[in-house]
């Protein structure tokens, strides 16, 4: 098992806080198993720094796909994307 650090805008920490968002979209360049740990560290865009707050969450599935076109053609040519839900 490995605890997998990753940045999170607050809106997005919020929810998924809250118990509203229970899964991730991110670029796939980085590698996850069911059983890995996100640590999601919450950071301020505007700030250009972290908050402090930090929520762990249990990767439960990870879907890869290519379909999406949320970044660059390169980028997903590259590294594809995952969604990645927890509990």
């Amino acid at each position: 098992m490995m605890h997998i650090e990753k940045k999170v805008w607050p809106e997005y920490f919020q929810k998924i806080f809250d118990g509203d968002k229970k899964y991730e979209l991110r670029l796939a360049d980085w590698d996850c198993h069911e059983g890995d740990v996100l640590v999601l560290k919450e950071w301020d865009p505007e700030t250009k720094d972290y908050t402090g707050r930090v929520l762990e969450k249990e990767i439960t599935y990870i879907l890869k796909t290519k379909d999406i076109n949320f970044w660059s053609d390169e980028e997903v040519e590259k590294y594809g994307y995952q969604i990645i839900s927890f509990k």
